[in-house]
């Protein structure tokens, strides 16, 4: 019998270790592992030189917001006048969601489904300024989209909701 004991005591230190060690990883993940759940805090980019160049070059009126209020964070920026002549203005809205502006020449459908991830038209509209906006949802991204009389398309998409994509919409001057 004194061989069982020495088996139990073996068994009972084994399963004594194995919490203790699961108590001393639980301390280290909530003690030294960062967990914060906001959205990271982006670089505030200056795209007007890049603005500049993208109204000289592209064949069409190149958007751009004025008046929005400073809490809205430019993020990234970028003209493809060599490729598709495609301009892109993206922004951090003050509750921290996504917005992007998109334009190009290029075939509609298709600059649509990529601009907006894959959304489709619906039925609604949406009049911001003096334009008149179709609602495209579905996708990745919500998006509004305006057909320009020059031939372009305009999109301003993202992971906000549509009275800020309204916002920025209506803050866009096409020149």
């Amino acid at each position: 019998m004194a061989g069982s004991n020495g088996k139990q005591k073996t068994a009972r230190d084994m399963v004594l270790s194995l919490a203790l060690i699961g108590i001393a990883a639980a301390v280290v993940y909530f003690i030294s592992i960062p967990h914060d759940d906001h959205a990271p805090d982006l670089k505030r980019v200056d795209y007007r030189i890049e603005l500049l160049t993208a109204r000289r070059a592209a064949d069409y009126p190149v958007a751009a917001p004025e008046g929005l209020p400073s809490t809205w964070k430019a993020t990234s920026v970028r003209f493809q006048g060599d490729k598709s002549n495609r301009w892109h203005l993206g922004f951090q809205t003050p509750d921290g969601q996504y917005v992007q502006v998109e334009q190009s020449a290029r075939k509609p459908s298709e600059f649509i489904e990529q601009a907006s991830q894959g959304a489709s038209a619906t039925e609604r509209t949406e009049t911001a300024g003096d334009r008149t906006w179709t609602r495209y949802t579905g996708g990745r991204y919500d998006a509004l989209v305006l057909r320009g009389p020059s031939g372009s398309t305009t999109v301003v998409a993202g992971t906000a909701s549509f009275d800020d994509l309204k916002t920025m919409a209506a803050a866009l001057r096409m020149r």
